[in-house]
């Protein structure tokens, strides 16, 4: 059977709320917001939520344990390496998914798109969710009670511009990994970038 984002809604969406609520107005901030950003901070398996009202900066809404998400520090390069993307990406709603609910990443962006040209790489895979579920082969694995709470918030959020930033370390508070013979040489410019994004959000 083929879900619609309003079928997922219409069974997920009154618990999603119930939970998600208290955790905005916990921090201020009126649900559904204007805005929604979430960072994955790869090195401690977690998950960070921010959201704004309209007019408003980011406020931190809270953490989410990551279950599963395969591989090792550093971005993803090709099909089947099992690899977590790092960099900027954004997010749209996944109503179909055998792991229950899911947002997919827009990877490879243009940016991966352009690293891979330049490393002479010609497939740099694909089909990376935020999704249920407890098991990961390159996808970040929530568990089924938070991948329903982060669809519901993805679909209530006024601005459908979803970005998710993918982060190795924390940058505002921790140096870069240490850098490796076999990093690509594009590598520092992009945590670069990371860095600037997540400067932008509280702590």
């Amino acid at each position: 059977m083929i879900y619609s984002a309003e079928d997922q809604i219409a069974t997920y969406g009154a618990g999603g709320r119930s939970r998600l609520m208290p955790k905005f107005h916990a921090k201020g901030v009126a649900y559904p917001p204007q805005r929604l950003t979430m960072v994955v901070i790869k090195s401690t398996n977690e998950l960070m939520l921010y959201a704004a009202a309209a007019d408003s900066s980011f406020e931190y809404i809270c953490t989410y344990p990551i279950l599963a998400a395969s591989g090792v520090l550093g971005p993803k390069l090709k099909e089947g390496d099992c690899q977590v993307p790092e960099g900027l990406y954004n997010l749209t709603l996944e109503p179909n998914t055998p792991y229950h609910l899911a947002l997919r990443l827009n990877y490879p962006n243009p940016t991966d798109w352009a690293h891979a040209k330049e490393d002479g790489r010609e497939q740099p895979g694909s089909d990376i969710l935020v999704h249920g579920n407890q098991c990961s082969i390159g996808c970040i694995a929530m568990g089924d009670p938070v991948s329903e709470e982060l669809f519901v918030a993805a679909y209530d959020t006024v601005d459908k511009n979803l970005p998710l930033i993918i982060t190795p370390v924390d940058f505002r508070t921790t140096a870069a990994p240490e850098s490796k013979d076999t990093d690509p040489q594009w590598l520092p410019e992009l945590y670069s970038q990371i860095k600037s994004a997540l400067a932008e959000l509280p702590q």
